[in-house]
């Protein structure tokens, strides 16, 4: 009988596959950064709405964020799909969150085929601001994904992996206030706000060494000054901190802060920290239904036997991870093939063609078998 059922799944998704493949090339085509994913919300919710479900667009005062429902009306048990569409500055999709719109909408209709006689309920959360702004995690404040029974998203990268293993991260704006002055004339009279980020670069370089193994520090100063003959009078900078776990990240979140205290210390630079967005988590997998996710995906042909240097993007931070500390959730990578890795440009150009067109497919039927195998499991139960 569920074989039956994942037939009409996968007969239902080839009956819409110009479709996905159409959206997840036009959200590749007009990229759009964080909070400001305005006609890519549009366009995932659009799809959805055509396909049946119901679609709340803004969602949660979020303009970006949406909720689609379908399936059953009083589901046993619900499914939520979770899309992300927001691009990298300067490099558009390079990490492949177009697949991950399509993959997850077309997961909810297909699972949607099948839903209303099994009383399960579909939904597709569309979730804005993953590359560092914690989209999810506003969701979560005002009461998303908490009706959910299960939450679930694939993510390309360059082979498959089943699990993912994020570092917990903290987002980190970073400015220097000086005092500018002209640099040969009066340079007694100025306060530099550059040299107070070097010194905190320094610093953080000599930290690393004695850090814990697995834990990363790493930021981009995007401000430095204006002109060569001026002492700066500001710089800015954006800054991360990766650990293994929250509790571990907060114990090492204050010893990073120093070496940037150190950079005001020693140039009288006025520091002051922001945090971008709330802290993602590490994730908690669902290991009953990641075992159930990695038969469906070798099913359908996929290969979890690669290279262990290939597949360390399953340790990429993301702030499913704190969706996956309030609900059963699994996060797994979908490979797209070739030799570039995320975040390069050459990955946003393997997001589109023949092979990311079959990641898409294979990640959506999966998804929505997944789904099935866990409703029928857990309802029954």
């Amino acid at each position: 009988m569920n074989e039956a059922r994942k037939q009409r799944i996968s007969s239902r998704l080839a009956a819409v596959d110009d479709a996905l493949v159409a959206l997840s090339n036009r959200l590749h085509e007009d990229p759009e950064t964080g909070w400001q994913e305005h006609r890519s919300s549009a366009a995932v919710a659009g799809v959805l709405a055509e396909h049946g479900f119901a679609v709340e667009h803004p969602y949660l005062g979020l303009d970006t964020a949406f909720r689609a429902t379908g399936g059953a009306a009083h589901p046993r048990f619900t499914a939520g799909f979770l899309a992300e569409y927001d691009a990298l500055p300067g490099l558009g999709h390079a990490c492949g969150h177009n697949l991950i719109s399509a993959m997850s909408v077309g997961g909810a209709i297909g699972l949607a085929e099948v839903a209303g006689d099994l009383g399960i309920g579909v939904e597709v959360i569309g979730t804005p601001a993953e590359e560092g702004g914690g989209g999810k995690i506003e969701l979560l404040e005002r009461g998303a994904f908490r009706e959910l029974d299960f939450a679930l998203m694939a993510h390309p990268a360059p082979v498959d992996v089943a699990e993912a293993r994020p570092f917990a991260v903290a987002h980190w704006h970073v400015r220097y206030d000086g005092r500018a002055a002209h640099a040969a004339a009066y340079p007694e009279r100025g306060t530099n706000a550059n040299d107070a980020f070097l010194v905190a670069q320094l610093a953080i370089a000599l930290l690393r060494q004695q850090l814990p193994a697995g834990v990363r520090v790493h930021g981009v100063q995007t401000l430095g000054g204006e002109a060569p003959n001026a002492i700066p009078e500001r710089t800015e900078g954006r800054w991360y901190v990766r650990a293994e776990s929250m509790a571990q990240l907060l114990e090492l979140e204050q010893r990073v802060l120093k070496c940037f205290e150190a950079g005001e210390l020693a140039t009288g630079a006025r520091l002051t920290v922001t945090p971008e967005s709330q802290r993602y988590a590490e994730m908690r997998t669902d290991e009953e239904a990641l075992d159930l996710y990695r038969a469906n995906a070798i099913a359908l042909g996929r290969d979890f036997d690669v290279d262990p240097i290939a597949a360390t993007m399953n340790r990429a931070s993301t702030d499913m991870g704190n969706v996956s500390q309030v609900v059963n959730a699994i996060h797994p990578y979908i490979g797209v093939g070739g030799d570039a890795s995320n975040h390069q440009p050459e990955f946003a150009a393997a997001c589109v063609g023949d092979r990311a067109e079959q990641a898409l497919r294979d990640g959506a039927t999966g998804l929505a078998w997944t789904a099935l195998d866990v409703a029928l499991v857990r309802s029954a139960s």
